[in-house]
């Protein structure tokens, strides 16, 4: 399923956006054009990584400084222990996209226990 996120020419490089769905995805435009997108939740607490600090292919949470490399997900280290799940992207006429990864999310304890409630209740 192909979401379309936001226009290119929205996205100024360095920057991230965050698109909100169940979890939420960050899409981040790097300093050399590239777009990629992931989990906007961090592994190990509940924090969006859409404001956490790019720097080339990797974005740093802004709760505990673990890095995210964002073409394959994997942190560089505590307190992060686990991947975030990525997504494909796709620009077409200008407009991103994403196709969501049929991985299963890795969110954060607190955070999946919440989404089983709301799952739980419907």
């Amino acid at each position: 399923m192909m979401i379309p996120v936001c226009r290119l020419a929205d996205l100024p490089r360095g920057e991230a956006c965050r698109f909100e769905g169940d979890p939420p995805i960050a899409v981040f435009h790097t300093e050399d054009g590239e777009v990629y997108a992931i989990d906007d939740t961090c592994t190990h607490q509940d924090a969006s990584l859409s404001d956490g600090w790019l720097e080339g292919c990797e974005v740093e949470c802004p709760l505990h400084a673990s890095k995210f490399d964002l073409r394959t997900g994997k942190p560089d280290g505590a307190p992060a222990r686990r991947p975030v799940r990525t997504h494909e992207v796709v620009i077409e006429d200008g407009v991103v996209h994403v196709r969501l990864s049929d991985a299963i999310p890795n969110l954060p304890a607190a955070c999946a226990a919440r989404r089983l409630a709301v799952e739980g209740a419907v």
